[in-house]
């Protein structure tokens, strides 16, 4: 872990706080998001990463999408809410960390990118992305996508 992570406030430093981004898209008139695998177990998550000197959160954010997807885009400054997961540090040693996440509308993807050969990425409607994430509170999100950044759902293309 770095040196000077950050704590979530009132934590009493045992929480470290992580900045993730909910990559997403407009497609066919839905939300998509584009997800990535872990490079450890490879389930499907979100970029995240530890906070990084210089950077306000948002920026780590995209920072975090562009090594680990290749994405182009800005990240909004104004979170979206946050989600707990115990990261595996190494085998039987984990912590709870807590991720800010923040919404980051995908400008464009990079087909050379730092872990580029570390890691799977793909396109989910946000329903189906939902299903695909462990971490309950981050399925919440991702189900409440489109109210948390004002688009149509798909019930509202129905």
């Amino acid at each position: 872990m770095p040196k000077d992570l950050a704590t979530a406030p009132g934590s009493g430093g045992d929480c470290p706080v992580q900045y993730g981004a909910i990559c997403w898209r407009m497609h066919r008139g839905r939300v998509e998001v584009l997800l990535i695998t872990s490079r450890d177990t490879g389930r499907w998550v979100i970029p995240k990463g530890w906070p990084m000197q210089g950077l306000s959160a948002a920026a780590a954010a995209g920072r975090e999408a562009w090594e680990e997807a290749g994405v182009q885009g800005t990240p909004e400054e104004d979170g979206l809410g946050a989600f707990s997961y115990d990261k595996v540090l190494k085998p039987g040693d984990a912590v709870r960390c807590r991720v800010q996440v923040f919404a980051l509308r995908v400008g464009g993807l990079k087909d050379k990118y730092p872990e580029r050969r570390m890691r799977r990425r793909k396109w989910f409607d946000h329903e189906k992305a939902a299903r695909k994430v462990a971490e309950p509170e981050l399925r919440g999100l991702l189900m409440a996508l489109p109210d948390l950044l004002d688009q149509p759902s798909a019930e509202a293309d129905a």
